[in-house]
């Protein structure tokens, strides 16, 4: 059956039978599909190991790269938050000199949100999931997405770099502020910035190419009967954060090469007069609030770069994993991409303690709290979604429960921060350090242990450890609130952020040192329970459980391949053809909870199926 646009509807089958007109409906009229518009993919086949495993052209290996790199990276970016604890809680151990201190702090924030979270949701799951959802065979441009792994690749490399020059890393602070960061006396002010600024420069080159490849693969290689109301929301958020960071990264690229060619060619694009121990530099003019106003317009789509791909992904969890059909699915899909357009309208909520004009607060301070309102849409929606529904509490339910009480939270304080008058205050104290892991840190993290825990048996036909797992959440969840709980009052009673040493004050109620011992024991024990995670991860792949194929009973299409795990080209000889959405789960009348993207509507005839 079609409608007067030509597109197949999903008709109630029930009513078919109820009106009498079965007879004259035939199974092709019921289940017919729109022509293929695009013929299938001419797909490059690897020759050698190399080609094969390292300089890979398959969007599933080159995830799996993806995610193995940023995980390496963010270890690293772990470590470095381990010693920081240590010198914070026990500053007269002295195990860290200052600008060391502040160098691991630049190096800490930096690869946490570009290195790890931002390659790891579009990245990493954005080639896993992309291909397999849409029921394509693989990325638009393959061998472009190779190229823009390996980019990533040299981007880390270069960054890494930075603590092997003269000088060390940049100690500037993540957000690199001139002229701080290539001024004299700031910890890796020549070498050490200059590398983290080309690191930049190739990560978001990199990023270009795979970011086309996820654009053109969703809109122009989707499967026959996949409409873009039929995506999985997982597909929808990772789709529209790489729009948002197409339009973002541009504002990061720029603001890194002018920064460059001030600190190697002299130029002032950022530096104003500057009078350096009674002598006056060579620079002149420029304007350090303009490089602010760079950063925080990529820096702010940045927050939701990362937050997208993870209300995606925890959407489909919790709609998989409660057997129920996703509560308000079009309304999900218009939160996602309101999200991201008013997302370019709020950076310098970031900047209200740089002198800017009180109507320009104004204005950000209000539409901080417009963007809350598709954000609040999306958490009513994920609570009917769970509503009456079989709850199943396995590992990536527990994580999207997880996150959702965690991103929440952190939401609520982002109100705080939204207000002029009460940012002010706080702007320079541990509740935006709180506020910040909350939202940033601690939420998408949750939301990428979960979606690993589901999607492990696709990549390699076992089950995780559930026993390891359990554990490793529990720690994980409640260790968490044991860090950034405290530093809520911490910020509340002014301690500094940014601080290498803190020692107690008359003006703290609660001992300061006592407190901050407390934080680095929480830290220490929960960054020791991803080593844990980690043992699961490999053990888990060599010996685990044999997964059954489809073992969660999903709908979505990356479960319906031939072979698991998925061959090179996804599905066979024959791509699927899809005939509803992703969330008919719990249907009246279906013969099982669940049916898949590609049973055809004659199969369930006396089921009560949505429209989609």
């Amino acid at each position: 059956m079609r409608d007067d646009n030509e597109y197949k509807i999903e008709a109630k089958s029930d009513t078919v039978s109820d009106v009498g007109t079965f007879e004259s409906v035939t199974t092709t009229d019921i289940d017919y599909l729109p022509p293929k518009e695009i013929p299938d993919q001419d797909l490059y086949h690897s020759h050698s190991w190399w080609t094969t495993y390292v300089f890979s052209q398959d969007a599933k290996y080159i995830g799996i790269q993806y995610a193995f790199t940023a995980i390496g990276t963010g270890l690293l970016g772990l470590i470095l938050s381990w010693l920081m604890r240590m010198q914070i809680a026990f500053p007269g151990l002295g195990l860290l000199e200052p600008a060391a201190y502040y160098q691991f702090l630049t190096m800490h924030g930096m690869i946490m949100v570009v290195y790890l979270l931002t390659a790891l949701f579009l990245g990493g799951f954005g080639n896993l999931l992309i291909p397999l959802m849409c029921g394509s065979r693989d990325m638009a441009f393959p061998y472009v997405n190779m190229l823009s792994y390996w980019m990533f690749v040299l981007a880390v490399i270069v960054l890494l770099a930075s603590f092997f020059v003269p000088g060390g890393p940049t100690g500037a602070g993540w957000t690199l502020y001139p002229p701080q960061a290539i001024t004299a006396g700031t910890a890796g002010s020549n070498a050490g910035i200059t590398l983290m600024l080309i690191s930049l420069v190739l990560f978001v080159v990199g990023f270009t190419m795979g970011g086309l490849n996820y654009i053109v693969t969703t809109l122009q290689y989707r499967t026959q009967g996949m409409t873009l109301m039929r995506l999985p929301l997982s597909v929808w958020g990772i789709f529209t954060a790489t729009v948002l960071a197409m339009f973002a990264f541009p504002a990061l690229l720029v603001g890194g090469i002018m920064m460059t060619l001030d600190n190697v060619l002299g130029t002032s694009f950022f530096m104003p007069t500057v009078i350096s121990m009674g002598e006056k530099l060579g620079t002149v003019g420029g304007s350090p609030i303009l490089f602010q106003h760079l950063f925080w317009f990529f820096g702010h789509p940045e927050v939701y770069i990362v937050a997208l791909p993870a209300f995606g992904i925890v959407s489909d969890l919790i709609s998989i994993h409660s057997r129920k059909t996703i509560f308000g699915y079009r309304m999900m899909v218009w939160a996602i991409v309101g999200i991201g357009a008013l997302s370019f309208f709020v950076w310098a909520h970031h900047m209200y303690v740089s002198g800017m004009n009180p109507w320009f607060g104004f204005f950000f301070a209000t539409t901080t709290l417009i963007i809350a309102i598709p954000t609040a849409i999306k958490v009513y929606n994920w609570i009917l979604t769970l509503w009456k529904g079989n709850i199943q509490l396995t590992l990536p339910m527990l994580f999207s429960l997880a996150f959702i009480v965690t991103f929440l939270n952190g939401g609520l304080t982002g109100i705080f921060l939204g207000n002029v008058t009460v940012d002010v205050p706080l702007s320079d104290t541990y509740f935006v350090v709180a506020h910040f892991h909350m939202v940033m840190g601690i939420a998408p993290i949750l939301v990428i242990f979960g979606a690993i825990y589901h999607w492990f048996p696709l990549i390699t036909g076992r089950m995780l450890d559930e026993g390891m797992g359990k554990v490793h959440f529990w720690i994980t969840f409640i260790g968490s609130y044991a860090i950034y709980f405290p530093m809520h009052y911490q910020g509340f009673v002014g301690v500094p952020r940014r601080y290498f040493e803190i020692y107690d004050s008359p003006y703290m109620s609660v001992s300061g040192l006592s407190l901050n011992a407390f934080i680095t024991v929480a830290a220490l024990i929960v960054g020791a329970t991803q080593l844990l995670f980690l043992y699961n991860l490999i053990f888990s792949a060599r010996a685990g459980k044999k997964a059954e194929k489809n073992p969660w009973k999903a709908n979505s299409l990356e479960w319906q391949t031939p072979e698991m795990p998925p061959e090179h080209g996804n599905f066979g000889k024959e791509l699927p053809k899809v005939y509803r959405w992703a969330y008919d789960f719990g249907v009246p009348g279906a013969k099982e909870d669940y049916i898949p993207q590609t049973t055809p509507p004659s199969a369930v005839m006396g089921s009560k199926v949505e429209k989609s």
